[in-house]
């Protein structure tokens, strides 16, 4: 995903802002020091940059403002959808500046790629568990860049040594004379210290709250209290709201529509053709879907998908034994050794299949829109601002700059709210520029808009065949994947698209098997797909674990031996640790009759995890009691956080596990609500165990590791207890 997306920068944007360009910003505004503030006008020139025409910033940074009050704002380039990093981005702040902790708060960013792109992305976008990784440095640098500029504001007050004051919890000390001074009272003197280029950071040894439970979330409070202001909670003087009806096949087209009765509504202002669909425009969102339902649309469904889900399974089979259309390729993405003869005499031969997932955020999507002229504002919980500017602006024929976007909270995501094509975004830019004059309008997709219409994990299927060796490990692997391209069609293709194969591609056991033939095909239709969380481990990691262990038995080894002699021959230090670590912590005392334990480890987004699973059979379904999980994601910011990540990882993997599936029949989705998407209940979630393996290391990501593993470590569990191997999922079938 990070190779595909940086394409998108230098296609669309060519921004390499220099490292001054990124240290802007300390004015001082009303009595607050802004260290980070609005845009330039050169950077309006840039195609992703949008501010006000304010004077060059003369100090460091874009991330932290000091009011006179002595209090800190941090400012969250990223979007907080329930994830927490909101909290682990301003501890990071927070420890090197020595600010009181219970002085900081955080608010979103502007839509601003010079300023606020994710550096591992090259555009500001939140995903593959990247927020605290690309920001680590970032924010350390600003920290100590501010702490150091408040602390020669005072060294010059007082006409001492800067090396004599000490900085502790907001405020700056003279323990020779006495003086204190907090860092409210240093803001106007700071403003005029010139930003250090190269401010001396801590050593991780000497932190004091980053790793620590300290850091908590800060917006537990305001969603306790229902003062959280979600988009669903807009509302503007004069705002409309439109719903939009869908064709129930992908593909299919407006052919013609009666709004007759729909204009009869009472509320309805407008019903407008979209290339999407046909809107409802009224005074209310009831009106408005009232006024859908007196719709009469026909539809053109020549180029529509109507393949049921078994039919598109089947044909993927036999793309997979290389008989398929001849315009869907062949693409090796991991080779070694010379498989000519490989694979002669016994294989292990197994297939695999994932359905179609949605993401189910509680929040179904939703969006303001106000164009006019050529400036647009957007306000509601976006995941990827600079791909959503970009699209906007070439839908309403602006440039990129000019869409604004007031980030607000997202009630979950799961990468449902980052398309390439940011298409419910897209289309109530276009209704508002309809409605124009700068009205606000707001679209709102119902559970079943985003059910029936949204975007999917895609359907995936794997075949495998393996030989071993005398020594009963992997001496050739055979592996073909049939899924659908999430880049194909966007500017972004081109190539092979790595999320397809990541979790195999660059597995350690390929890496210790000396033959490796391991290719994906990616056919083209029209059913929507998109990152889903941990994207290609989501079937990757099952894969690979369960077949590890189905290797193991057939070999006649302990899956765990197994496993660790196949990462050290792979040289996999950070899988032997985690693996250790969750197997010490799980304990290897009996369980009770008829459960069992089940292991599966997986590197995602640079986080190597490993869970123990304690499983059993209840009325025909697993049932988890006991999750044991081992995480390596370096320094660890926000241990609770980690911990709470992990969790709702386990418990969003299993539900998909257990039972998500979106099928298809003759091309429409069947599961319309959560009464046919069943998700994981209270009373079935496991109890969840979190260790972290000490590290220095650079911090990893942690918000998709803990989702991928809980479906292998559950087969794996059910192989003991049945001895049939899991060839598909979901367990529960319905």
């Amino acid at each position: 995903m990070n190779a595909i997306i940086k394409r998108l920068i230098r296609a669309e944007a060519a921004v390499d802002p220099s490292r001054r360009g990124l240290l802007i910003g300390a004015v001082v505004s009303g009595g607050a020091l802004l260290v980070g503030c609005s845009p330039t006008p050169q950077m309006l020139a840039g195609p992703l940059s949008f501010g006000a025409d304010k004077p060059e910033p003369s100090a460091f940074g874009a991330f932290i403002r000091i009011g006179s009050d002595g209090w800190v704002t941090v400012l969250n380039k990223h979007q907080e959808m329930g994830q927490g990093n909101h909290a682990g981005l301003a501890a990071i702040v927070c420890e090197e500046l020595d600010a009181d902790w219970d002085k900081v708060k955080v608010e979103f960013a502007p839509a601003n790629a010079k300023l606020y792109a994710n550096t591992l992305l090259g555009l500001q976008l939140t995903g593959g568990s990247t927020a605290i990784n690309n920001s680590w440095d970032q924010l350390r640098l600003a920290g100590a860049a501010a702490r150091s500029m408040l602390v020669q504001a005072a060294a010059k007050r007082w006409n001492v040594a800067v090396s004599d004051l000490t900085a502790k919890n907001g405020v700056v000390a003279h323990a020779p004379s006495g003086r204190t001074a907090g860092y409210g009272d240093l803001v106007a003197d700071a403003g005029q210290i010139p930003p250090p280029q190269a401010p001396t950071l801590k050593n991780p040894k000497d932190f004091t709250l980053v790793g620590t439970d300290r850091v908590r979330r800060k917006d537990s409070r305001a969603k306790s209290t229902g003062t959280a202001q979600y988009t669903q909670d807009v509302h503007l003087p004069d705002m409309l709201t439109a719903v939009v009806a869908h064709p129930k096949k992908f593909g299919a087209t407006v052919a013609s529509f009666d709004d007759s009765q729909t204009r009869k509504v009472a509320g309805v202002v407008d019903v407008v053709k979209l290339p999407t669909g046909v809107a409802v425009i009224a005074q209310s969102t009831y009106a408005a879907k009232m006024g859908r339902e007196a719709l009469v649309v026909k539809w053109n469904e020549d180029k529509a998908e109507k393949r049921s889900s078994d039919q598109i399974l089947a044909d993927y089979k036999v793309i997979a034994a290389g008989k398929g259309d001849p315009k869907v390729k062949l693409q090796m993405f991991q080779t070694a050794g010379d498989a000519t003869n490989a694979f002669n005499g016994d294989l292990f031969e197994t297939t695999y299949d994932f359905p179609f997932l949605a993401h189910a955020a509680m929040e179904a999507m939703n969006c303001v829109a106000q164009v006019k002229g050529l400036h647009t504002k957007l306000t509601y919980g976006s995941q990827g601002q600079t791909l959503d500017q970009i699209n906007v602006a070439t839908t309403v024929a602006t440039m990129p700059g000019m869409v604004e976007i007031e980030t607000l909270p997202a009630g979950g995501s799961f990468g449902r709210r980052s398309t390439l094509k940011s298409e419910y975004v897209v289309e109530c830019a276009r209704i508002a520029k309809h409605v124009g004059g700068g009205r606000p309008v707001k679209l709102v997709w119902t559970r079943e808009d985003d059910m029936t219409g949204g975007v999917y994990r895609p359907l995936v299927h794997h075949a495998l065949a393996v030989k071993l060796g005398a020594d009963g490990y992997p001496a050739a692997w055979r592996h073909r994947i049939v899924t659908q391209s999430i880049m194909a069609g966007s500017p972004l293709g081109g190539g092979f698209d790595t999320s397809t194969a990541e979790g195999v591609q660059g597995s350690p056991y390929l890496a210790a098997t000396p033959v490796v033939d391991a290719a994906a095909y990616s056919p083209v239709f029209p059913v929507p797909i998109g990152w889903w969380r941990s994207v290609g481990a989501t079937h990757t990691a099952f894969v690979m674990e369960h077949t590890i262990d189905q290797l193991a038995h057939k070999a006649g080894k302990d899956p765990i031996d197994y496993r660790r002699a196949m990462y050290a021959k792979a040289k996999a230090d950070k899988h032997l640790a985690v693996l250790d670590l969750a197997l010490e912590k799980a304990g290897n005392a009996p369980l009770p009759a008829g459960w069992a334990r089940g292991v599966a480890v997986h590197e995602c987004f640079g986080t190597t995890v490993a869970q123990v699973a304690e499983v059993t059979i209840k009325d025909g379904v697993p049932r988890v009691g006991r999750v044991v999980s081992a995480v390596h994601c370096g320094i660890a910011v926000a241990p609770d956080q980690i911990a709470a990540q992990m969790e709702g990882g386990v418990c969003y993997g299993l539900s998909a596990a257990l039972y998500g599936a979106i099928t298809l029949k003759d091309g429409e989705v069947q599961e319309t609500n959560f009464d046919r998407y069943r998700v994981l209940r209270m009373n079935e979630a496991p109890t969840v165990e979190t260790y972290i393996v000490p590290s220095g290391d650079h911090p990893t990501g942690i918000g998709e590791p803990g989702t991928p593993l809980i479906a292998p470590a559950v087969a794996n569990a059910l192989l003991v207890l049945t001895g049939k191997p899991t060839t598909s999922l979901p367990f529960v079938k319905a």
